[in-house]
């Protein structure tokens, strides 16, 4: 037992977890904002474009409703929400832009930061020696070992 919760530790204090858990947390933060314009933000416009359109409210109706003598439905109506499922569309369409774009972003800095890496390694490695250095380098060394 002692064995499976070391192993366990080892694991959830791994650096890969920790950033996969920060990743699906910041993650469900932007897909709630994400949302959050399109269902406030676009739709309305997208609405406004094609003639007042709600596409929120865009249901096909399978089964209407049943109502009660007080006027109360009895039974609720079947629908195809098909407003809802455009909306999730243009979710999806935005959260795969944005993605995209935050990618191509991060890779171009990668690789900046990579160029750099190399240039800066070229720099510091030591030039090589002309024949009189080396000459001069040896007879160096030998001095250092007769005393």
């Amino acid at each position: 037992m002692k064995k499976y919760l070391r192993e366990f530790k080892e694991f959830a204090v791994k650096g890969n977890v920790i950033d996969l858990a920060v990743a699906v947390i910041i993650g469900g933060a932007f897909g709630k904002i994400v949302s959050s314009l399109v269902a406030d933000v676009v739709m309305p416009l997208v609405g406004v474009l094609v003639g007042g359109l709600n596409f929120t409210a865009w249901k096909i109706i399978l089964k209407k409703a049943v109502l009660g003598i007080d006027g109360v439905a009895t039974t609720q109506a079947i629908t195809l929400n098909i407003g809802s499922f455009i909306q999730n569309i243009f979710d999806f369409l935005i959260i795969a832009l944005a993605i995209f774009f935050m990618v191509k972003i991060i890779g171009k800095i990668k690789s900046r930061l990579v160029k750099e890496e190399e240039e800066a390694k070229k720099e510091e490695q030591p030039k090589p020696l002309s024949k009189d250095q080396e000459l001069l380098s040896e007879i160096r060394d030998l001095l250092k070992n007769k005393q």
